[in-house]
């Protein structure tokens, strides 16, 4: 039997993410999932993990239903932001593609995660209105997410990685939040599992496969220190994992769509609806 291991979701963009024992699913998937992006001042393009790593230790909570943010880094302290929901727009983009005009959010916090992370940044929200499509099998909506609403994983993907790690002797395992993953799912023993479900129902929501998650330098990133500490995991994907429909790159976890919003809870059975092809 598949159940629901794990939920997070992920509040500002390659920032730190949050676990819960419940969530709503909206359509662009979890609720407050990668509604805020930190972007370069100069020309509004996304900051990632890629190249500043400092990010995954930028703690964020959300406060009052969302109407707040609670901030927190080592590096400059604690911040608590005011949601601005309709206010001043500044043009962003995310991998060279214009995503539109999101909601700024003001030069205090502007300056707290220039100070975070050593680059003169910026904090914008969705703006009202905000849609985007993903793309795949089944595209869905997405909010600031790369392209797809949720991304799944399974604890049997994450032990038989490690024990390949493990196996070269010169590494330790990793834990999965260097996946970031939003629902983690367990009971079936078969690696990668999560790849070949096309529709599964999760609590009383519906998810739908969109591709395979393709994978960058983000997992070398230890997410509680915001440093990296590469080569592994993908070294030892490298080995297993290459996905020649998708440029020869490495791979773990799915993304989905979602097909009927709901709510999802820690030990919810996960009902496979369909199967991909092998």
């Amino acid at each position: 039997m598949i159940t629901v291991h794990g939920l997070a979701y992920y509040p500002v963009k390659g920032c730190a993410g949050t676990a819960v024992d419940s969530a709503r699913v909206l359509g662009t998937g979890l609720e407050h999932d990668r509604t805020f992006m930190v972007v370069d001042a100069a020309d509004g393009a996304f900051r990632s993990q890629r190249t500043h790593p400092a990010m995954a230790a930028v703690q964020v909570e959300v406060l009052d239903g969302g109407a707040a943010l609670a901030l927190s880094a080592e590096r400059a302290g604690a911040l608590r932001l005011e949601v601005d929901r309709d206010g001043p727009r500044r043009e962003v983009s995310m991998f060279g593609n214009p995503l539109g005009k999101a909601v700024d959010q003001g030069d205090a916090v502007a300056e707290w995660l220039s100070d975070a992370l050593g680059a003169t940044s910026r904090l914008v929200r969705v703006a009202p209105g905000f849609d985007r499509d993903g793309w795949g099998d089944t595209p869905g909506k997405v909010n600031f997410a790369d392209a797809h609403a949720v991304l799944v994983a399974s604890t049997a993907s994450l032990d038989h990685l490690n024990a390949r790690i493990t196996a070269r002797g010169d590494a330790d395992p990793v834990p999965m939040d260097r996946f970031r993953p939003n629902i983690v799912l367990t009971g079936d023993d078969t690696p990668h599992f999560e790849d070949r479900v096309r529709r599964m129902a999760v609590g009383d929501a519906e998810l739908a496969h969109s591709v395979r998650a393709t994978r960058c330098a983000v997992p070398m990133v230890d997410q509680s220190t915001g440093r990296r500490a590469g080569p592994e995991p993908i070294r030892t994907l490298s080995a297993y994992r290459r996905e020649p429909e998708y440029g020869n790159k490495v791979s773990f976890g799915a993304k989905n769509a979602v097909v009927r919003e709901g709510v999802l809870r820690v030990g919810d059975t996960v009902e496979v609806a369909e199967w991909l092809s092998p």
